[in-house]
């Protein structure tokens, strides 16, 4: 395949998509919302190929970017060169529909790995929330949490990831923490024995709290708590002490947000289990090449996304090259602007299909009418739209 074309335009707007039902607060935020928002841009070659997918990038960017060749751009071996950084996830989807392979195919082969077929990894359901702060009752708000986890088991999830922390802001703090250990209890009892469940503290907690809701939950077998407090090597090795003293096997998670730049680090000594960079702040291709770090480490991946539901399809991806993949985080929403259908979520596991690029198809007349009204067109003899 030649990667000498060159991108001749690029066009970008922000779609717009609906989860099933309003995402409520968290540890540190108010309420999440209906709407999701995804900045896109497509990429076409002086050949008509063309890729998109999530992008932040400007006009100026997107301009510096005409008449560049692909091999400037990136490379099947270590992805999005600087020159291509900005558009990875619209790089990696064209060379995809160029090579007529998916991209995980493209990540393994480049790795020297087999995938099975049909792909498919592990997946969580997200959505579980702080839904339920209007309520004054513990009682019925276990009861919501617990339905609304019965509604992610009845669209093929089994693995839950629960919303805890509801003393550090929007509860009184002992009424908060009694509110988070009935929930993960409520939503142990209705999704079984085999889901599992992980914690999501958003810092909310302290370590005390941490060990705390720990303990009271010890029978519910949390599998992680994900940032339980702000990240403290001192606290996260007392945890661990604490952990391995009262024989619980959960895993300390971290990463999605504004980490410490310890980190890796800290995960190389054996203090984080499991690392959740995001995909889109911290980028694909790093993704790639921290994978391997992580797999060396024995560190598990677990790629964070959230409110921007490209990312519920691109993570999945990564695990062709990830080793220690734990999940894909599940955000459930959709756009009119972008067809998904071809994955499926089914026994807890997302299938990736066996189609170029990363397997989603653009609505066009949606999608040029939005890049027309609210976003841009380059094009190499710099004709432009706005």
């Amino acid at each position: 395949m030649s990667y000498q074309v060159r991108i001749v335009s690029v066009e970008w707007a922000e779609l717009e998509g609906r989860r099933p039902r309003h995402a409520g607060s968290n540890a540190r935020l108010g309420d999440h919302g209906l709407t999701v928002r995804v900045p896109f841009a497509r990429l076409t070659a002086d050949d008509g190929s063309a890729g998109f997918g999530f992008c932040q990038a400007g006009r100026e960017q997107a301009e510096a970017l005409l008449g560049r060749p692909l091999a400037e751009l990136l490379s099947e071996e270590s992805g999005a060169t600087v020159a291509g950084r900005a558009f990875d996830y619209p790089l990696w989807d064209l060379i995809g529909k160029r090579r007529d392979l998916p991209v995980y195919a493209l990540l393994a082969a480049a790795a020297g790995r087999a995938v099975v077929e049909p792909f498919a990894m592990p997946c969580y359901d997200t959505s579980l929330y702080f839904d339920d702060l209007h309520l004054a009752d513990n009682a019925a708000a276990a009861d919501l949490l617990a339905q609304e986890a019965r509604e992610g088991y009845a669209r093929g999830h089994r693995h839950f990831k629960i919303k805890v922390g509801r003393g550090a802001r929007h509860l009184p703090l002992e009424a908060g923490t009694q509110r988070d250990i009935a929930i993960v209890r409520a939503v142990r009892q209705a999704v079984g024995a085999d889901a599992q469940i992980m914690l999501d503290a958003n810092n909310g907690y302290n370590l005390n709290l941490a060990k705390r809701v720990l303990a009271e939950t010890a029978d519910c077998r949390v599998f992680w708590l994900e940032e339980a407090f702000h990240e403290d090597a001192v606290l996260y090795a007392d945890l661990k002490s604490w952990l391995a003293d009262q024989r619980l096997a959960v895993l300390i998670a971290d990463g999605e947000g504004q980490a410490s730049p310890s980190l890796l680090t800290w995960a190389q000594d054996g203090l984080i289990d499991v690392v959740q960079y995001d995909v889109f702040g911290y980028g694909f291709t790093p993704w790639l090449a921290l994978a391997r770090q992580l797999d060396g480490w024995g560190v598990r991946s677990a790629p964070h996304h959230y409110g921007r539901l490209y990312g519920n399809y691109v993570a999945a991806h990564l695990a062709a090259v990830c080793q220690r993949f734990t999940f894909v985080e599940w955000d459930e929403a959709q756009t009119p602007a972008l067809d998904t259908s071809a994955y499926r979520v089914e026994d807890g596991r997302v299938y990736v299909p066996r189609l170029p690029g990363f397997g989603l198809t653009l609505d066009e007349p949606w999608f040029r009418r939005a890049a027309a009204e609210h976003g841009f067109l380059v094009r190499a003899d710099h004709a432009a739209w706005n």
